[in-house]
């Protein structure tokens, strides 16, 4: 492999809903002995990591995956003669089909990818998780999918209060009453569209685990999390890795069984009889993915490796009790960056 890689990344929304785009740059910034140059790619003009020179060595706009396949493989292109890339490293959920998509494409141009394949990314999808336990023998809370409004009465009675709301791609709420759940199926299908799921509410300690599969069935880096700050949108303002043997097992059994190929999230939820409920799979590096990193396991630049066929062994340990918090930082620019991204599409 190249010691010197040019690596696209998208995701740079680093604001109290953060995308992963930053903490995975960090993690590739951090790879010993290769020089990274990094691309940052990006659907709003507004991204702070587009303005984050110290990261990111160039920035280009590209359009969204609604815009359809062919015209982001455009601009893509067009990037790529500009630029040389030698991957890319998508980390919006709602892009990952497109770029699974076009991972055949960007090969023939010369440029990696490391993504699961279709038909894993669509049956970890949330309105299909349940059915998706049911085959690898992972236990998951009952859920159902609802295409109306006028379904929600009906399918209530399957369920006990509270209930968790979900959007396709993002967002959950807990509702306590019918009431809510209308109100959270509005808010949802405003935001993301439908479906939305009903998922039934397990009571007990919730945990992330951080991990890496080799399209094998082999679990080559996991690391679990405990949140310890939550915001108001539920994310991770501070959590702490953890020795829990469980959730290593429960994540290997997991790659193990679906041959996962990428980065992934996991979250659970272990209940008072020590139960563990899978509850979702983000098919993608999270946002807190510069803490496995902090505590030895850089998975982002393991992933770069497995794309270009490298012997990649697994990470056997980690440090625990390593605590990341996020915290609020002013980033100062000139108005001129911004009208150079708004206008040109490059910074």
């Amino acid at each position: 492999m190249k010691k010197q890689l040019t690596i696209a990344v998208s995701g740079l929304n680093n604001t109290d809903n953060p995308g992963p785009g930053i903490p995975v740059i960090r993690a590739l910034k951090d790879w010993k002995g290769i020089d990274v140059r990094i691309i940052g790619i990006s659907y709003d003009h507004l991204e702070p990591g587009l303005y984050m020179h110290d990261l990111v060595d160039k920035s280009y706009s590209v359009p969204f995956p609604s815009e359809g396949a062919d015209n982001l493989l455009l601009r893509l292109e067009y990037i790529h003669e500009q630029e040389q890339l030698d991957f890319i490293f998508p980390n919006f959920d709602a892009e990952l089909f497109t770029f699974i998509k076009l991972a055949p494409r960007l090969e023939a141009m010369g440029i990696k990818t490391y993504l699961p394949e279709l038909e894993q990314f669509e049956e970890r999808q949330k309105y299909r998780l349940y059915e998706y336990g049911e085959k690898y023998g992972l236990n998951v809370p009952k859920s159902t999918t609802i295409h109306s409004i006028s379904e929600v009465p009906e399918v209530l009675k399957q369920f006990e209060f509270p209930v968790v709301v979900k959007g396709k791609f993002y967002d959950a709420y807990i509702a306590y009453n019918q009431e809510q759940v209308y109100s959270y199926f509005h808010k949802i299908q405003a935001k993301w569209g439908l479906p939305i799921i009903l998922q039934q509410f397990v009571y007990g300690n919730e945990y992330n685990v951080t991990a890496l599969g080799d399209g094998k069935g082999n679990t080559i880096g996991a690391v679990p999390m405990r949140k310890k700050f939550i915001t108001d949108k539920g994310k991770a303002w501070a959590g702490v890795t953890l020795d829990e043997p469980a959730l290593i097992d429960m994540t290997k059994k997991l790659i193990s069984a679906s041959k996962w190929r990428g980065g992934m999230e996991i979250e659970l939820i272990k209940d008072k009889n020590n139960k563990l409920f899978l509850v979702e799979i983000n098919p993608r590096f999270p946002a807190w993915v510069y803490l496995p990193v902090a505590a030895g396991q850089n998975m982002p630049a393991a992933a770069v490796k497995l794309a270009f066929g490298e012997n990649v062994n697994a990470f056997t340990t980690y440090d625990v009790g390593k605590l990341f918090v996020r915290y609020s930082f002013d980033n100062i620019v000139d108005l001129s960056d911004f009208q150079k991204i708004s206008t040109i599409g490059e910074l």
